[in-house]
């Protein structure tokens, strides 16, 4: 092994191709707009270099503030939802004594292979504030509470982000659940031995075992909050008004609808910058257990 590793010409021969694309695929768009922050341009005509005035118009604009709420909120709900209720379905359907679990596995991950038009078109009908299926599930148990899902400034942003959270749930659960399975079984005959519950075994030997899962997790969801947009466009278009926009749904607007690519692309730094800046916190706060 270390012959095969200590040929320096061979590794770099096989990392190349690899490299090469990811510089293509990822970096190479990044420098780009890094580039295009700091001209005045349509996508079409001749940039204008405008220095830094992209970023101080977009740190007054008042859609900078709204999305960036919307992303936190955005994001909870994902973490709320996606890791705490898949974090107990995992450790439910690792638990031999559930039945039906290879059901309950595969009806989690149906809705992650669906088409996201198409759960959106279903939960707007579901939200519909006279014929939904949720105000009428309240009607039905005598509970005066009504609701307009789509149409109020202040509700929509959190049903949306349900919307994505429910359908990519499975699979963040297909992630912990195979987190949950890597554990040896031996240390929870340990901790049987020294009188753990099954519920206090959970809490002293999974939970900590499944630390960079949960790592990974965090990012994905977080990541996704801040940078969400396609729910939004389906569902309600961004309104009310522009309450439910995010950083995404500002560059959509910016560049497509306004033809303000310099300013779009400003907006697109600080959305990744943003991202490294949570991942990197993520990191750090996971890390630090281990000292």
């Amino acid at each position: 092994m270390d012959r095969y590793l200590s040929n320096k010409k061979a590794i770099l021969i096989f990392l190349l191709p690899a490299l090469l694309a990811y510089t293509v695929v990822l970096i190479s768009p990044v420098l780009q707009t890094m580039y295009r922050s700091f001209f005045e341009w349509d996508g079409l005509g001749t940039a204008v270099f405008n220095g830094l005035d992209n970023y101080k118009e977009m740190f007054q604009d008042p859609l900078l503030m709204t999305s960036l709420r919307n992303g936190f909120i955005f994001s909870v709900v994902l973490v709320v939802f996606q890791i705490g209720l898949g974090t107990i379905l995992a450790l439910a359907c690792a638990d031999p004594r559930v039945k039906f679990r290879k059901l309950l596995k595969t009806a989690y991950f149906v809705p992650v292979i669906l088409s996201v038009t198409v759960v959106c078109q279903l939960w707007i009908a579901m939200y519909d504030p006279t014929n939904g299926l949720i105000n009428k599930l309240f009607q039905i148990m005598g509970i005066s509470y009504q609701q307009n899902w789509l149409t109020s400034p202040t509700v929509s942003i959190v049903a949306i982000a349900f919307v994505n959270a429910w359908q990519f749930m499975g699979y963040q659960f297909s992630l912990l659940y195979a987190g949950v399975k890597s554990i040896p079984e031996q240390y929870y005959e340990a901790a049987t031995i020294d009188g753990c519950s099954k519920w206090m075994a959970h809490r002293k030997v999974t939970l900590p075992l499944m630390k960079e899962t949960f790592k990974f997790c965090f990012i994905i969801a977080i990541t996704s909050g801040i940078g969400a947009f396609v729910q939004m466009l389906i569902m309600t278009n961004g309104g009310p008004g522009t309450s439910n926009y995010t950083l995404t749904f500002m560059i959509y607007r910016y560049a497509f609808l306004e033809n303000k690519y310099g300013y779009a692309s400003a907006i697109s730094v600080l959305l990744v910058a943003i991202s490294l800046v949570a991942t990197m916190i993520i990191n750090k706060v996971f890390d630090r257990k281990d000292d």
